[in-house]
């Protein structure tokens, strides 16, 4: 029989993951700023309809990381930051798909597979040496493989799965 002695600790880790748990709980915010991103599909968290927009505050708010690279894109390395992929999926719970379709603005897609996000730290870069991507810099959004940690993804496939100028992800 516990104590009220050694209850007290027990009791305490319970209160302390109940915010943890009712955030896990709860559907996305809705944004408050400009859209960049929708996230469509077969997705288990939506925050407008049956889908899921995110504005620059609720991407920022994702687990991010910093990739300094070159790209088969630009002559110097550059500093990139943004929220990784495999986060911003596991957010909507596009938990099974195989694969998801990357669209751009200009409506070019690529298909990407899961196996991707899981093998490496892609980004979908917001930031460039510090400052927001513009369009003319692929921006708002650029998903963004490390190039120069692994030379080895420097072919004519991941090429083409690194979408600039990225406006929607849809999960068959």
């Amino acid at each position: 029989m516990l104590t009220g002695i050694a209850l007290r600790p027990l009791l305490l880790l319970l209160l302390a993951l109940v915010p943890f748990s009712i955030a896990l709980a709860s559907p996305l915010p809705t944004p408050t700023g400009r859209v960049l991103l929708t996230l469509s599909g077969d997705i288990a968290h939506a925050n407008v309809g049956d889908e899921a927009h995110f504005d620059r505050a609720m991407l920022e708010a994702l687990p991010a990381r910093v990739i300094e690279t070159h790209t088969p894109w630009h002559r110097d390395r550059g500093r990139y930051e943004g929220p990784l992929v495999r986060a911003l999926l596991e957010a909507v719970g596009a938990g099974d798909a195989e694969q998801v379709r990357i669209r751009a603005l200009n409506h070019y897609e690529a298909e990407v597979p899961m196996a991707d996000f899981r093998r490496h730290d892609v980004i979908l870069a917001m930031t460039r040496d510090g400052e927001p991507l513009t369009i003319r810099e692929y921006g708002p959004l650029f998903v963004l493989y490390p190039f120069d940690e692994h030379p080895e993804l420097l072919t004519e496939a991941i090429r083409f799965r690194s979408v600039w100028h990225v406006e929607r992800i849809i999960v068959p």
